[in-house]
């Protein structure tokens, strides 16, 4: 498995939404071994890859980070079927300093920069806008936000201290890259609107059958437990 889209015909192109890639590697990884098929991993924001879609990439599935880039994929008549949501991201507070995150420290003067995923193009990015307001501090903060353009670039301001604080996907910190570094707090889901991911096969595979398998096996048992570990929620939760 690797992470570009410069492979062979037959390997599987899976587009990622960049809070899914550790989970992802995983479920790649347990596909491969079970079906036997190749299967690159391109990780972007789900927003990017949906201009790649529509511009003619090569992908066979998209696997984003909520429901509205699908839909709208979906509405233009570029996949084979309806977006299904496949798990629920979770949000928390991340910091490399050495202090406990807290939701109403966000104010205090020593704090100067928190880190968020651009609420305009990422569901990350709104829900921690949700959070701020719901804790009616949203005026307080938002000279102190930086804006990630994807989930990825807000983990490396997180990671680089460029931030002092800032909001990601649980799937991150629960990643065996990330594990143990930082400190960090999951944030009550009744804070923020479901962050609702959806998946879709694209109508321009040449490789429906395996497009097909690989869909089917993220809503299984066994890629539905892999998901659970990384911190994600699934319609039964």
């Amino acid at each position: 498995m690797t992470l570009t889209a410069c492979e062979t015909q037959s390997s599987l192109k899976i587009a990622t939404a960049s809070n899914m890639q550790f989970a992802m590697e995983e479920i790649a990884e347990t596909f491969e071994n079970e079906y036997k098929i190749k299967v690159d991993l391109i990780v972007s924001s789900s927003g990017k890859l949906t201009s790649q879609i529509e511009q003619g990439a090569p992908y066979d599935v998209f696997v984003s980070a909520n429901m509205k880039y699908p839909n709208y994929l979906f509405n233009k008549g570029l996949t084979t079927n309806q977006p299904q949501v496949y798990a629920y991201g979770q949000l928390v507070l991340w910091t490399m300093n050495e202090f406990e995150p807290s939701i109403n420290g966000l104010t205090s003067s020593q704090i100067n920069k928190i880190a968020i995923a651009n609420p305009k193009t990422a569901p990350y990015g709104t829900a921690s806008v949700d959070v701020l307001k719901k804790y009616n501090i949203y005026s307080q903060v938002q000279d102190k936000l930086i804006y990630g353009e994807s989930i990825s670039q807000c983990n490396q301001f997180i990671t680089t201290q460029s931030a002092d604080v800032g909001f990601t996907a649980m799937s991150i910190v629960k990643s065996p890259k990330m594990k143990n570094k930082g400190h960090w707090i999951q944030i009550d889901t009744s804070n923020y609107t479901p962050i609702e991911q959806g998946v879709v096969i694209l109508e321009q595979t040449n490789q429906i059958k395996n497009a097909q398998l690989f869909y089917d096996f993220l809503f299984s048992n066994q890629a539905q437990g892999i998901l659970k570990k990384y911190g994600y929620l699934s319609q039964e939760n």
